[in-house]
């Protein structure tokens, strides 16, 4: 129970946000997001029909078959979290009477894509979808190593192109593709949550008086990786460590006061799981 409950507060809080980034910077700017959201726009601009009651035609046959792979509880939360958003386009519109954030097609563009993206992450973290284009998306993500964001731009700027053609509109289809990628960058950071952290390899001959210092200066949590250089199959050491950005830069002054001629690699971490994560 307490699960679902955290489940249908992400899935009401992203509708909101969705639908608020569709009314008030997407409409009144004539752009165009992805997926059955973008196909409902294209529809409303093109039969002046409520966006909310194109986006339930539209999505109702791609919900059975989210039903087929995901099961029924997570057609019952799609089907709330789409109706919900439906309701509150629609309401936004007709009854509020939310205008326009901003007229300029640019700021529309960029924060439109992060209100939509941050709506998205709110109803994927919910374990549900928001229409068909995110159905679609996590079945092959579930099948393939391919993130479900990826597979949503991919389809979106099919969407988009196509849109193109018929509305003869290039700079408003090239901005609607601009806020489409935002969209799919928010939703990654917002599902990652960003970690703020850096993954370390560090190569060195001086393990032991590296992993003193580190432990010293930064803390004691940390891997040694036994391997064997692919060059006359010498035996190596690496460290490997998860250190806040804000760490690095001591971590490199330990490293080359210790030993100047060892390997550093830092990447990013863009999730983390487990042990205190």
């Amino acid at each position: 129970m307490k699960s679902e409950l955290k489940n249908y507060s992400y899935i009401f809080i992203g509708s909101l946000f969705l639908s608020y980034g569709v009314v008030s910077l997407f409409i009144p700017n004539a752009l165009v997001t992805g997926g059955t959201s973008g196909m409902a726009i294209l529809g409303h601009y093109i039969f002046k029909l409520p966006v909310g009651m194109l986006m339930v035609l539209i999505n109702a046959p791609l919900l059975l078959l989210g039903t087929k792979y995901f099961g029924k509880h997570f057609t019952i939360r799609s089907i709330i979290a789409i109706g919900f958003t439906s309701l509150c386009i629609d309401a936004m519109i007709e009854f509020l009477h939310v205008g326009a954030l901003s007229h300029d097609v640019i700021l529309a563009a960029i924060f439109g894509g992060i209100a939509v993206g941050i709506g998205l992450g709110f109803i994927l973290s919910g374990h549900a979808s928001a229409g068909g284009s995110t159905i679609i998306a996590k079945i092959i993500a579930s099948k393939t190593s391919i993130k479900a964001s990826s597979v949503m731009l991919v389809i979106d700027m099919l969407i988009i192109i196509s849109i193109a053609f018929i509305s003869k509109n290039i700079d408003l289809a090239l901005w609607s593709l601009v806020s489409i990628y935002i969209s799919a960058k928010s939703i990654d950071m917002f599902l990652t949550r960003g970690p703020s952290k850096k993954v370390v390899h560090i190569v060195s001959t001086k393990i032991e008086e590296l992993c003193a210092q580190i432990v010293l200066h930064l803390g004691k949590n940390g891997t040694i990786v036994q391997g064997n250089g692919i060059f006359e199959q010498e035996s190596k050491r690496m460290i490997f460590l998860v250190v806040e950005n804000g760490k690095v830069p001591r971590l490199k002054e330990l490293i080359q006061k210790v030993d100047d001629e060892a390997f550093m690699v830092v990447m990013e971490a863009s999730e983390l799981l487990g042990r205190g994560h």
